[in-house]
C-alpha cells in the first residue's frame, strides 16, 4: 500500500500510475501463467533444489514434485482452482522486480524484527536448518542468513526468487505452501511472513507449515487480522492498493485453532500495529504501542505466533 500523504489528489494519481505501470506488462504474464499452470501447456521444466537436513547429504536438483495422497494437488488438473485464481495467485511473481519499491519497508522491518527479535529472539539460529515459506523477494531468508542458519527460501513464483538470490544465498524452491514437497519433521525452524492470507486456504498452509517442522521445532508466522479486513476491502476499492492478490485474512481465534489443532503449542501471540501504518507521521507511535503487542494483539492489524511442534 503506498504512502499516504497529506495531498490525497497527488496519492490517487501516484497509486494509479503504479497500477498502469504494474499492468502494462503483468497481464500477458499472469495469462500465460494461469494457462501453463491450469492446463499444462508446456513451456520450460522448473527444478526444485531439496536438500536434506544432514551436512554429510548433497543438494539435489529435481523436478518440482508434490506429495501424493488425497490432499496431493496437481498444478496440471486442480480440481478446485480456476482460472482467476490461479492468475491471482501468481500476481505478485508478475511484480517481482518491482515489488521491493512498492512494499512499505516500515512494515516489512517491523515484522523482521518481531520474528526474529521477538518471537525467536532467545534462540541461537546459527547451523539451524530454516523454511521460509512464501519468502516473497527474500527479505526474511536475508535476516536469517545473517543469523547463521541454513535457509532454504520457498514462493509459488520463480521471480520472486531470483530476488531472493541477490539478497542472500538461500537455496531457492518453487513450491506452494499449501502443498510443501518435503518430508514431515525436515526442518528445525519454519518462518512465514504475510504468506498464509494469498492462499484459498490458510487453514491448510498452517498445517502444512507444523507437519514440515520437526517435533520440537519452532513455527514462527505472521499474517494480518480479519478485523481489519475492511480497510483492505476500501482501500482496493478506491484502488489505494497496487497489489491484486488474494486477502483470506484469519482471526486472532483462526491461528490459535489451526496450531493447537495440528499438535503444536503456542508460545506467544502478539500483535503488530494497533492502526494502519501507511501514516509515517504515526509510526513512532505504533512503534511505541508494539511493546504492549501481547495485551493489544486482538485488535492488531497483523497478528504474530511463535508455536513449537509436539
Amino acid at each position: 500500500m503506498p504512502v499516504v500523504t497529506s495531498d490525497s489528489h497527488t496519492q490517487e494519481s501516484d497509486s494509479m500510475r503504479i497500477r498502469r505501470r504494474l499492468r502494462g506488462d503483468s497481464e500477458e504474464y499472469v495469462r500465460a501463467a494461469a494457462r501453463d499452470a491450469i492446463l499444462g501447456t508446456p513451456r520450460k521444466t522448473v527444478t526444485a533444489r531439496v536438500t536434506r537436513d544432514s551436512a554429510a547429504t548433497p543438494s539435489v536438483v529435481a523436478p518440482l514434485t508434490f506429495r501424493d495422497g488425497p490432499s496431493a494437488v496437481s498444478l496440471a488438473e486442480p480440481p478446485a482452482i480456476t482460472r482467476d485464481v490461479a492468475a491471482i495467485e501468481l500476481f505478485y511473481d508478475t511484480i517481482a522486480d518491482r515489488f521491493d519499491d512498492i512494499m512499505n519497508r516500515y512494515d516489512v522491518h517491523r515484522r523482521i524484527d518481531t520474528i526474529y527479535d521477538v518471537l525467536l529472539g532467545a534462540y541461537d539460529l546459527k547451523g539451524r536448518s530454516l523454511l521460509d515459506a512464501g519468502c516473497g523477494t527474500g527479505w526474511f531468508s536475508a535476516a536469517a542468513c545473517a543469523r547463521g542458519a541454513r535457509v532454504t527460501a520457498l514462493d509459488i513464483g520463480p521471480r520472486l526468487l531470483e530476488q531472493v538470490s541477490l539478497k542472500c544465498n538461500a537455496k531457492t524452491v518453487v513450491g506452494d505452501v499449501l502443498n510443501l514437497q518435503f518430508e514431515e519433521d525436515a526442518f528445525d525452524i519454519v518462518v512465514s511472513s504475510e504468506c498464509i492470507e494469498h492462499t484459498t486456504d490458510p487453514r491448510r498452509a498452517v498445517a502444512e507449515l507444523i507437519r514440515v517442522c520437526k517435533p520440537g521445532g519452532m513455527i514462527a508466522l505472521t499474517c494480518p487480522n480479519s478485523k481489519w479486513h475492511w480497510a483492505c476491502t476500501i482501500a482496493n476499492f478506491l484502488k489505494l492498493r497496487p497489489y491484486e492478490g488474494l486477502e483470506n485474512w484469519p482471526s486472532w481465534n483462526d491461528l490459535r485453532t489451526w496450531f493447537t489443532e495440528n499438535g503444536a503449542s503456542i508460545q506467544t501471540m502478539r500483535g503488530i500495529h494497533l492502526f494502519p501504518f501507511q501514516v509515517k507521521a504515526l509510526q513512532p507511535v505504533l512503534r511505541r504501542l508494539d511493546a504492549f503487542g501481547d495485551v493489544l494483539g486482538p485488535w492488531c492489524v497483523n497478528q504474530a505466533v511463535l508455536a513449537i511442534k509436539s
